[in-house]
């Protein structure tokens, strides 16, 4: 983008990047920034409308908003998915659409095990146990509220292999777990000790199956009632991916059967849920408010690379392109 004018940079939903330990000033030295912590679809456009770059995570540019921002030159996504953008209609307009990828992936990994340990070992329902006072009331030293259950020799399989993937493999290896993927490169992305097998498989023969693939139209709502019937009864299922990924009814129907042990989800289909959904209370059913990725260290690396996208294009030579 070559140009004497100033450079008008608009962050339309900002506030789940940076809820205020952030600096946004990096990127305010390569233009006039404007930041909104939310704009809601009636005030979306009014504020995008003098932009030349937009940085959005979730907010939506279909191709009717797309339409009426004749200076629009490049949209960065800070987020990896970009579902929220229509790309035709950005590419037909020669849009530039950029997003960043990799930065939560430790993040992300070690929140898959915070959510497995709860299941496994019940920290948090123990904690509370203790200050409601039933170990002082307790005739023995000890006592737990569920089967504790030990990692080592389980068999964790992960369902899609990339970045994310790959690191859960291997703390589940530290864990001294076993470990099956299901990976569209599994040449590629070969890893020591871990087999890679078909979906029915890694469901039938995983003691913990946890989720690591985008969403698309071949797999939406594959894990129903069908599949979910072939895993041990003692299966636990994670997901820190796409809560699409999941049919959540038949989830639920499943764990309030005992047809599996458990399930901890950070995502569902619909975000924010309603009060009503099916999961959120759901017997042997832990769930986080999709914050999975959200530490300091990965929303600090997600700013970095989504400045390093502006600059980038200023530049005229655009990075991370979808």
């Amino acid at each position: 983008m070559h140009q004497t004018s100033p450079v008008f940079i608009t962050v339309v939903d900002g506030y789940t990047l940076n809820p205020g330990d952030l600096d946004w000033q990096p990127l305010a030295k390569l233009g006039q920034l404007s930041v909104f912590d939310h704009s809601t679809r009636e005030v979306l456009l009014e504020r995008a409308r003098k932009a030349h770059i937009i940085l959005a995570n979730k907010a939506p540019f279909d191709a009717d908003i797309i339409r009426q921002l004749p200076q629009l030159r490049c949209i960065c996504v800070t987020a990896t998915g970009y579902n929220n953008i229509d790309i035709l209609a950005a590419r037909e307009r020669g849009i530039t659409v950029c997003n960043v990828t990799g930065y939560g992936t430790e993040t992300v990994a070690q929140h898959v095990f915070a959510l497995l340990l709860e299941l496994t070992n019940a920290v948090g329902r123990h904690h509370a146990s203790v200050r409601n006072g039933d170990w002082a009331r307790a005739r023995d030293f000890c006592y737990t509220l569920q089967p504790i259950i030990e990692l080592s020799g389980r068999t964790m399989g992960i369902y899609g292999f990339g970045r994310i993937g790959q690191q859960v493999a291997r703390i589940a290896q530290a864990f001294g777990m076993q470990v099956l993927a299901t990976h569209k490169h599994p040449q590629r992305d070969a890893m020591p000790q871990v087999q890679f097998v078909d979906v029915h498989t890694l469901f039938q023969q995983s003691d913990v199956i946890s989720l690591h693939a985008p969403l698309t139209p071949e797999n939406e709502r594959f894990i129903n009632a069908k599949l979910l019937a072939t895993m041990r009864p003692h299966a636990l299922l994670i997901n820190t991916a796409r809560g699409a990924l999941i049919h959540e009814t038949d989830l639920r129907q499943a764990l309030a059967s005992g047809q599996i042990a458990g399930a901890a989800l950070d995502v569902l289909a619909q975000e924010p849920p309603p009060p009503d959904h099916p999961l959120i209370g759901a017997p042997h059913c832990i769930v986080t408010p999709h914050n999975a990725w959200a530490s300091r260290a990965a929303r600090q690396r997600l700013l970095n690379e989504s400045i390093a996208n502006v600059q980038a294009f200023l530049n005229g030579q655009p990075r991370n392109v979808i």
